[in-house]
């Protein structure tokens, strides 16, 4: 249990120190990682931030879904960071609480804990188990297939493996709520907790400014109305 302890501050640290330096306009880090601030309420100045970089956003219709596959993306959940852990688990570390590691697997592997659902505001027990484990499930707040038809499916493989393993663009969530999302952009769905939609769309234009994917006039339409009530 101890060891798990020591990994799981590790990568907190690890996660918390990227997202700095991406934050602060030193580039993107491939596998870095998020704030501490990921499920925070968000509003006043970043929410002024995020309407002037919604401006620098192209805006453009969709493109077509043909080609698309998630293994575009690469593997699921690769250990892009060399960390020793995969980037599910490294989500799972970073958002949980009160977490208990599998024994034998060097502190990487959750094998349970408490969520603070951002997306619902409920109290989300985690189990591992295969009747258990998508209780909770790391969502892409760009959805990959929302990124392939905003400009992804145009990129190197690298760049959308960075993508769909960006801690940035991660968060642990409600399973069921994210099966509803789906591929969704802010002008289909938003988070049902009200207090979280500031930072949801805020966050969605980070990584769209990121990696400059477009949005169409109807979800920047959206964002637009969701930040000016911040």
């Amino acid at each position: 249990m101890r060891g798990g302890m020591v990994r799981a501050a590790l990568v907190r640290g690890v996660v918390v120190a990227t997202i700095a330096f991406t934050v602060a306009g030193c580039g993107p880090v491939p596998g870095g990682g998020v704030d501490d601030g990921a499920q925070s309420s968000g509003g006043g100045k970043s929410a002024s931030e995020a309407l002037k970089d919604l401006k620098k956003l192209q805006v453009k219709g969709r493109a077509s879904m043909t080609g698309f596959d998630r293994d575009e993306f690469g593997s699921a959940w690769s250990d892009v960071d060399g960390n020793g852990c995969d980037t599910r688990n490294d989500i799972l570390i970073r958002d949980l609480k009160e977490e208990v590691f599998k024994k034998g697997e060097d502190g990487c592997v959750v094998q349970s804990g408490i969520l603070e659902d951002p997306y619902s505001g409920k109290t989300i027990k985690f189990e591992r188990g295969t009747r258990t484990s998508m209780a909770v499930q790391i969502d892409h707040v760009v959805a990959l297939a929302d990124a392939w038809q905003k400009g992804a499916q145009q990129w190197s493989a690298s760049k959308r493996k960075e993508l769909a393993n960006d801690p940035l663009n991660l968060l642990a969530v409600d399973g069921p709520l994210n099966g509803q999302k789906g591929a969704g952009d802010a002008a289909t769905w938003l988070p049902p907790r009200r207090a979280y939609r500031c930072p949801y769309v805020e966050r969605q234009i980070r990584v769209k400014v990121k990696y400059d994917l477009w949005v169409t006039s109807g979800e920047k339409d959206a964002m637009e109305g969701v930040l000016k009530s911040c």
